[in-house]
């Protein structure tokens, strides 16, 4: 449409036709501009070993992948960093919810830095939900100084299913901490009450966090996570609650005699301390490292050590062939129909695992 401007009657006045309307994006943006190079095996190590911790952030990340090919990525990371690995303290720390293990381990860690120096990361499993699947991993906010701090690193991870609440690859993601220098390190259970069997077979010391008000001391004996306790401590012991604390701290004591000596040949203790105002974790950092020079000097540090790699080759062997039989082409094909017979009522539980079991083992013979 010509512009009425444009007629003779308006000599020297020309409007021009507009622009036609430019697309929202950049033609000339590359869309994998800004895409990220993936590291290789080795410059990952490479990284790894001059404590990046970003590169080291990927490699975990790796690891958590269910990805078969980075599966093969990772296990090659994970076996080159092994030589370097080996060379810290490693605390699980467990609790009920809402005993303060998240303010608690900001306070221990910031206490360690300022006193043994060094570097320590924390890996802190977050509860996945069984709904959605997913997790909030906000534990990290809880932690403002060590978030704050150059020397430490704090990855959370989701429990994803995993028993005790610790996650599948924690102890992978160990060794690479321990590759990248970090000579303390903390593993943080959901604390849900279920067995922590899992945690205590990576850490070499337990702790156990409580809280005043949870019961009497029969409460304590039943609770079986307190036989595998390196060290009990009772949280929020200020103000108005240390009489409560110092009580709890007492039947936690008497229930312990109730129990037979650790292999360890140590005897656990009971230390009471606030998280809030950082009270009491000295003495809470002295029962550590008394600890760790007590079963060193007997040998079981080293024992212990074994004992855990071993009891993960066996978890290694267990998870692999788990795998295999969901993957497996005839299982896949017969399992929707095992599911119909059973809600069929037409075989129970067990003879139509037999079944699966059978048809499984029959095809890797044939």
């Amino acid at each position: 449409m010509e512009h009425p401007e444009n007629s003779s009657e308006y000599a020297g006045l020309q409007v021009n036709s507009g622009v036609s309307q430019q697309p929202v994006i950049n033609p000339y943006l590359k869309r994998n501009r800004f895409r990220r190079r993936e590291l290789s095996a080795a410059e990952m190590v490479e990284g790894i070993l001059k404590g990046d911790v970003t590169i080291l952030s990927q490699a975990v990340t790796l690891i958590e992948s269910v990805n078969p090919d980075h599966q093969s990525r990772a296990q090659e990371v994970i076996n080159k960093c092994l030589p370097y690995s080996g060379n810290s303290i490693r605390v699980g720390i467990s609790g009920v919810p809402g005993a303060g293990k998240s303010t608690s381990i900001d306070e221990f860690g910031i206490h360690v830095l300022k006193e043994k120096g060094g570097k320590l990361a924390v890996l802190a499993i977050d509860p996945s939900s069984e709904r959605t699947k997913g997790s909030i991993l906000g534990d990290k906010t809880r932690m403002e100084k060590l978030a704050q701090h150059p020397s430490s690193f704090i990855r959370p991870s989701p429990s994803a299913g995993s028993l005790g609440g610790v996650a599948r690859k924690t102890r992978e993601t160990i060794i690479l901490c321990e590759a990248a220098g970090f000579d303390k390190i903390f593993v943080e259970t959901v604390g849900v009450g279920q067995s922590e069997t899992a945690c205590h077979s990576m850490v070499d010391f337990f702790l156990l966090i409580q809280v005043a008000g949870t019961g009497d001391e029969l409460q304590g004996i039943k609770r079986g996570i307190m036989e595998i306790s390196d060290g009990i401590v009772i949280n929020k012991c200020d103000g108005d609650n240390v009489d409560r604390c110092q009580m709890a701290a007492t039947n936690f004591r008497n229930a312990l005699h109730f129990f037979p000596m650790p292999e360890s040949g140590w005897t656990p203790r009971v230390l009471c301390y606030s998280g809030f105002y950082g009270t009491g974790v000295k003495e809470i950092w002295d029962m550590i490292y008394e600890y760790v020079d007590f079963v060193k000097a007997n040998g079981y540090f080293d024992h212990r050590r074994n004992e855990q790699s071993k009891y993960w080759m066996y978890e290694s062997i267990n998870e692999h062939l788990r795998l295999n039989f969901y993957n497996n082409p005839a299982i896949k094909a017969r399992l929707a129909l095992a599911e119909q017979s059973v809600l069929a009522g037409q075989k129970t539980s067990f003879v139509a695992a037999q079944d699966l079991l059978d048809q499984y083992f029959n095809g890797l013979k044939e």
